[in-house]
């Protein structure tokens, strides 16, 4: 039984002891015998910083009143029984005793639940029932105590030195402003008007993404899913709107399996209706992926943030800045549980949308998104623009680099064949000189950091 390896454990392996031993209650125990070793073991530990011997349990026993003849006898033969296998798998055998654990927890405050109900519990009433479920449903191994600062410099140098996996940008300048891509565990937002080019950019993301050999799972909630799967078609394929509809079935199977040689990246497109799922069911998308399919994504898009639901709040119980700032911090904590950057998109309010040079301010509904989410920028179309076949991004909130970096910059844009591409630094037009670094060796500082002066 469980029980009894945990009880061996904390006699024979240190390590396992010292990990285990804050989280763990003499209340798991029922069995009179293996709770009264466990409170006897407990008890040394904390009186002399160490697992005891067999031996120096048997004398610490004998020396308690309150324990009958049959009750020594019986735990004396617990001792004699319990042998633990060095061999065992120390980590294997925490996550079993963190199991272990949670379900007794459970068990104990649905016990002690039943008590407050039925009126016979001595102390608590029944407005305590929902703390002892919430604390019970929270019971948890976290081994993380804090970040000791001068205990930890190897770790925290390493850290400095060691390259984050990203998930690159196919265009330049956005991998210059997120130093290499989207950060796992992040929310990045795309804030534009209605027709800038939102879905457009998402599009051409997850194709470039899907060429690159990752797993990519767009989620639309404004599109069908062939209208987003067309989009992607003809950036993948590099033709035009107009001319996929009008190529022959064995042409475009043809092209596909092509793209498909290409790659070994997959890309699942799903479709919910408008305002009707949120991270709930997107949990329950990944969870069923991983299971029916065996996918993981790599990245997620979700198109759009603001007609996605709350998974906390009630849309008719609150206002627009609390269920829009749920909504987002609902998708990062998503992108957490699942260690992938998940990037979606939100509207301009209605200034915004005739601006040229949108800021946080015209974020629409709420301003609690840009506060919660990681990187955020402004994608802006003038009839300028338009005419040469670019859009300008701004760099509105950016966790990773000076967002006054390359504030603002241009990419081409391919509307027909729904692509982005890179421009020349010629065809960055003379309104964001200011935003770029400067290219006058004489006016820029030594990129190399001079240590001389460290002692």
């Amino acid at each position: 039984m469980i029980q009894t390896t945990i009880l061996a454990a904390l006699l024979e392996s240190e390590e396992y002891m010292r990990r285990v031993a804050p989280f763990l209650s003499e209340d798991y125990f029922d069995d009179f015998a293996e709770k009264t070793l466990y409170k006897a073991i407990m008890s040394y530990v904390q009186s002399y910083n160490g697992a005891p011997t067999k031996e120096s349990l048997v004398i610490d026993l004998q020396d308690k009143t309150n324990l009958s003849e049959d009750q020594f006898k019986g735990i004396c033969e617990l001792i004699d029984s319990i042998s633990y296998d060095h061999k065992t798998d120390i980590d294997w055998l925490i996550d079993k005793t963190e199991k272990f654990c949670q379900d007794k927890a459970v068990y104990n405050a649905v016990r002690e639940s039943i008590l407050v109900l039925d009126g016979q519990h001595k102390t608590l009433d029944k407005g305590s029932i929902p703390d002892l479920l919430s604390k019970a449903l929270g019971v948890s191994f976290d081994q993380n105590i804090g970040h000791d600062f001068f205990e930890l410099l190897e770790d925290r140098y390493k850290f400095y030195h060691t390259k984050e996996d990203k998930i690159p940008f196919d265009l330049e300048l956005l991998n210059k402003i997120t130093k290499g891509g989207l950060s796992r565990k992040s929310l990045s937002v795309i804030l534009a008007g209605t027709g800038v080019g939102k879905t457009l950019f998402m599009t051409h993301m997850a194709s470039s993404n899907l060429m690159a050999g990752l797993n990519v799972l767009y989620i639309t909630m404004e599109m069908a899913e062939e209208r987003i799967a067309e989009r992607i078609d003809a950036n993948l394929l590099d033709v035009t709107m107009d001319t996929l509809r009008e190529m022959p079935k064995d042409v475009f199977l043809k092209k596909i399996d092509k793209v498909k040689a290409k790659t070994t990246g997959k890309l699942i497109v799903k479709e919910y209706p408008t305002a009707s799922a949120g991270s709930g069911h997107f949990r329950h998308l990944l969870n069923e992926l991983k299971l029916k399919k065996n996918f993981a994504p790599d990245v997620i898009y979700i198109d759009y943030l603001n007609i996605c639901m709350s998974s906390r709040v009630k849309n008719t119980a609150a206002n627009s800045y609390t269920i829009v700032k749920a909504i987002a911090e609902e998708l990062r904590g998503l992108a957490v549980e699942f260690n992938v950057p998940i990037m979606t998109a939100t509207q301009t309010t209605r200034s915004g949308y005739s601006s040229s040079d949108i800021g946080l301010e015209d974020t629409s509904e709420s301003f609690g998104l840009p506060a919660t989410a990681d990187f955020m920028f402004g994608v802006i179309s003038t009839e300028e623009l338009e005419q040469m076949n670019q859009i300008m991004i701004k760099q509105l909130k950016n966790r990773w680099g000076d967002p006054n970096y390359y504030k603002r910059f241009v990419v081409g844009i391919d509307r027909s064949k729904m692509k982005l591409f890179d421009v020349d630094d010629g065809s960055q037009p003379k309104m964001v000189d200011d935003s770029l670094p400067s290219k006058n060796p004489s006016s820029v500082k030594s990129s190399k950091p001079d240590f001389s002066g460290l002692k």
